[in-house]
């Protein structure tokens, strides 16, 4: 875990010309001087960003499978996904806490519940609206079960399931800022660390770069999508 500073310094310069003194909000003496810190902190933000996307990922596709094809299965699964998102990230990490105790995982755990409510509804929403006939047309070429997943539905599902993949990695960003105060490390501790002692460059940039991350991300997973479903370039993301 980095620490962080508790106020700015006097570093090189008249004070008229320190920023740092002048606790100006935007202060390039501060990144230079704070550099591997800023880093550090960033660094720590996106381990538990893609910590969280990918065990979401692995655990939202058995279960938005499941769901499509039980209706008793995708009743269950979608309720509790709700009453799980309506529960206030704050009060989700207390009731986590007794469990996974004071650390990284505890934050990264409720990451991935809230990321879960997403990523499954928009794998049942995709995978209900693969056309009747393009799984009929395959079921009667011989797919097996398995293939027809693979093969035909998944493909078909991934533009809605993208679009809850966006809706979660960055409210996975934002919601990671939270973490300060579990000990998790990230771009929360310098906020939280700027706020307490005033430092307005420290605010200013955290906030900036968890901005910029969330806008950066939202952007590879529209190239990804692309990527992934060649024949609907040209269709607006």
């Amino acid at each position: 875990m980095i620490e962080v500073a508790a106020s700015p310094v006097l570093h090189s310069g008249s004070v008229a010309d320190n920023c740092l003194v002048r606790n100006d909000w935007v202060c390039p003496l501060y990144l230079t001087t704070r550099s591997e810190q800023v880093l550090a902190a960033l660094q720590e933000h996106v381990t538990i960003l893609l910590i969280t996307l990918v065990v979401s990922v692995l655990l939202s596709l058995p279960l938005a499978v499941l769901a499509h094809r039980a209706a008793w299965v995708k009743a269950f699964v979608l309720g509790t996904s709700t009453v799980i998102y309506t529960i206030p990230s704050l009060a989700m990490f207390s009731l986590l806490l007794p469990i996974t105790g004071f650390g990284p995982s505890t934050v990264v755990v409720a990451l991935v519940l809230y990321s879960l409510t997403v990523l499954v509804r928009g794998l049942v929403s995709g995978l209900d609206a693969v056309p009747r006939d393009a799984v009929d047309a395959a079921t009667g070429m011989g797919y097996s079960r398995g293939r027809l997943l693979r093969e035909v539905e998944l493909p078909l599902a991934v533009p809605t399931a993208f679009a809850g993949l966006r809706i979660a990695a960055v409210s996975t960003v934002a919601l990671t800022t939270i973490g300060y105060l579990f000990d998790s490390g990230g771009l929360g501790n310098l906020i939280n660390q700027g706020l307490t002692s005033n430092f307005r460059a420290e605010v200013l940039t955290a906030t900036v770069l968890a901005v910029v991350l969330a806008v950066l991300v939202d952007v590879l997973l529209v190239l990804l999508r692309r990527v992934l479903t060649p024949w609907r370039r040209g269709v607006a993301a």
